[in-house]
């Protein structure tokens, strides 16, 4: 029988919880996540092996693919899912796997996480250039197992996200992640300090990824496509801030990119035509990288 997560054991610091003011029950719950936030940065190390490892993958063509069940599946979807509209990604760079599919997604009562010939048929597509994210708080999910075996046997990059220490899959991954979250506030329910742990590793994941990518310029978003007013609105005070230009320079700039950031404050920043800066842009990754291509010309 496998040894038993130490996100299940009982946590003595949150025995009274029932019987406190309901500020001192907040109290108890955040104090943990606390907790949870700083087992998440103790696993940096590890988390940016995993992101320079995947990051070569990307590199070549290849995609990330998150296989989580339960709380840990759906805090995987929100990740992925958030990608595009954060950095203009292209839509399958990120995918999250959950075991049943958009119907188990909604519905908690249809529990599959067992299912490890879910993992297996949902990983088995994959190719030795992709990346495969298990993310399982007790590091046994039966479903993120057969995800593992089959992407393993793909030549994927395998990676386990994970609060278990001793997780039953960590032989079963080319790099481990773990944050080790200890106890729940209440007992076994890894939606709390897991969840939060889990949470923090993979939008540190995928968003170092993307600025390693080139697909931030500073702290900025860049990768937005202003398709609305509010995003138009949104793009020009960015290009402003970034470029230093007047407004109407850079609300030209935008109109003439067709509504693409990145070009807009290719062409401000190098003072080039924003045909050539959408060019430039396609042969070197990012910003920063084109506007230095373009200036060395």
């Amino acid at each position: 029988m496998p040894e038993r997560s130490p996100t299940e054991a009982r946590n003595p610091r949150t025995v009274d919880i029932d019987t406190v003011a309901t500020q001192e029950i907040i109290g108890l719950l955040q104090n943990e996540d606390a907790r949870a936030v700083h087992a998440a940065s103790a696993a940096s190390a590890q988390l940016a092996a995993a992101v320079d490892a995947a990051g070569v993958r990307l590199r070549s063509g290849g995609r990330v693919h998150y296989f989580g069940a339960g709380a840990s599946g759906r805090l995987a979807v929100l990740d992925a899912t958030e990608v595009t509209p954060t950095f203009g990604a292209d839509p399958e760079l990120f995918t999250a796997h959950f075991p049943g599919g958009a119907a188990a997604l909604a519905d908690s009562t249809l529990d599959l996480e067992d299912a490890d010939t879910l993992g297996e048929q949902d990983a088995g597509a994959l190719g030795p250039g992709d990346v495969a994210v298990a993310v399982t708080a007790s590091g046994s999910t039966a479903y993120a197992a057969g995800a593992l075996r089959a992407a393993r046997g793909t030549g994927a990059l395998c990676v386990l996200v994970t609060c278990n220490p001793q997780a039953a899959l960590l032989q079963a991954c080319d790099l481990p992640v773990v944050a080790d979250t200890g106890p729940e506030a209440i007992t076994g329910s890894t939606r709390l300090k897991a969840g939060t742990a889990t949470k923090v590793l993979l939008n540190s994941f995928s968003t170092a990824l993307m600025v390693g990518a080139g697909r931030t310029y500073s702290n900025l978003m860049v990768g937005l496509v202003a398709t609305n007013d509010k995003l138009r609105d949104r793009s020009v005070g960015l290009l402003v801030e970034a470029s230093g230009q007047p407004r109407r320079h850079c609300t030209a700039a935008l109109e003439e990119a067709g509504g693409r950031v990145e070009a807009a404050l290719v062409s401000l920043l190098a003072e080039a035509p924003v045909e050539r800066a959408h060019r430039v842009l396609a042969e070197h990754g990012g910003v920063r990288a084109a506007v230095t291509a373009l200036e060395e010309r």
